[in-house]
Parts: C-alpha cells; structure tokens; sequence
C-alpha cells in the first residue's frame, strides 16, 4: 500500500493496540497475533504493536496496516517509545509501515530532544508514515512541524507536562486535550489519531465527531483485566 492508501484505510476507523508483556494475568505466547487476527476478523482498519518480534510475527498472519513502536526502558528512561533511530529502523524492517516514536520535551540518551527522532526518519526512512505519540497540544504542534503524519495523545497523563496527575484514575478520554490538538495542527499535514480512555464505541464516534482522524483502542479491547477492573472500580463506587 502506499502511505496515501494508509492514510486513507485509518480515516474514520478502528486501530487496535495489540499488546501484552511477561507478568500480565492474560500473557502467553502468540497472544498478540491472536489479538491481531481477532481485530482482523472485527473489521479493523489496522493495529498497534510493540517490539520488532511481536510486529514480524502478526506481519506474517495478518495483513493490515501496523503501528510499530518499541518500548525501551520503560519506567527507567524519559524518552522510552522507539527513543532513537536505531529503533525505528528495526520497527520498520520488521514490517511496520507507520513508525511510532515518542514526541515530548523530554532528552533522549544521546542529548538530542525525543522530536528530533521524527526529522531523523524522514532522513533516512522516507518511505515510513510517522506517528507521534504525544503528552500536550504543544508537543502535537512541534512533532507536525518536524513532519509527524499522525499525533496522539498516547502520553497523556504520563509526563510531568501532561494535564492531570497520573495518580489520579481517569475513565474517559479528556475531550479538552483533544480538541486542543486539533487546532494546535490545524494548517498541517498531520492527522489527529484519538488514543487513550476510549472505551465504548460511543466514545470513539464522539472523538471523530471533535476531528480525530481515527481511534486507537487496547484495553477496552485486548486487556479484559484492565477492563474487569474499571467495572470493580465502578461498583465499589455505587456500593459506597
């Protein structure tokens, strides 16, 4: 496909994020590709996926369009989604088509800022979409003007910019943030892709409805004890 075609096949779609790691309650061997082939069989215009061999693996089962990223130091380093070009080159040669890199005011390793891994791509991977995985409107605005063909609000929340305390548990998307996004990219060739909270179909027509391009959705979808838990949260909540 070409990126046109990509772009074209998200628009107004389902994206979903298909993850698990060693320590989850429902981790076991292959489940990301089983994940994959069920979004397939749903009608998923494409998916998100961590780590070259999770990306390879799904790539030879399931032909949509893959959002590559990959986690590195997670919880240890400020700048831990794809962090360098190193990493998005192994994304992209394991058959993601859209890299996915981390987008904040945060350093990488090397000292350079976690935007410059955008005009890197662009340098020496040209044939790659961008998708940049955002904390605020100002990070969305920045990661457009180095040439991000996506944005989401994937870091909300996890940043010391973000807009709420991370402590602090939120059910439901922050339309503010959103909306924010869209205009901070307005004018731009980047597109807005709503990640993060959205749980319900509902939910995912309304972030289309303020201009989100398309949706990523993972819990609500691939990870039933995160699931499990909102609706314990919620009943604790009546109960008291």
């Amino acid at each position: 496909m070409t990126k046109e075609e990509i772009i074209n096949q998200l628009h107004n779609g389902l994206i979903v994020s298909c993850q698990a790691v060693p320590g989850e309650p429902h981790y076991m061997p292959g489940i990301t590709t089983m994940f994959a082939e069920c979004a397939k069989w749903a009608g998923a215009a494409g998916l998100r996926v961590n780590s070259p061999e999770d990306i390879k693996a799904i790539k030879e089962k399931v032909d949509l369009p893959i959002i590559g990223i990959w986690k590195i130091g997670r919880n240890v380093n400020d700048v831990y989604l794809t962090p360098n070009l190193e990493a998005a080159k192994a994304v992209y040669e394991a058959g993601a088509e859209i890299i996915a890199v981390q987008a904040t005011d945060h350093y990488r390793e090397d000292g350079k800022k976690a935007y410059e891994t955008i005009r890197e791509i662009k340098e020496n991977i040209p044939d790659a979409l961008i998708f940049a995985d955002v904390a605020t409107a100002a990070d969305a605005k920045i990661a457009a003007e180095y040439g991000a063909d996506f944005v989401a609000p994937t870091l909300y929340g996890y940043t010391k910019a973000g807009y709420f305390d991370k402590t602090e548990i939120k059910d439901a998307p922050d339309y503010i943030l959103l909306r924010d996004i869209v205009d901070a990219v307005k004018g731009t060739q980047a597109r807005v892709i709503m990640e993060g909270k959205v749980a319900t179909p509902e939910i995912a027509i309304q972030c289309l409805y303020m201009g989100a391009w398309s949706v990523v959705v993972g819990n609500a979808i691939t990870r039933p004890h995160i699931t499990a838990k909102r609706f314990v949260r919620a009943l604790n909540g009546y109960h008291e």
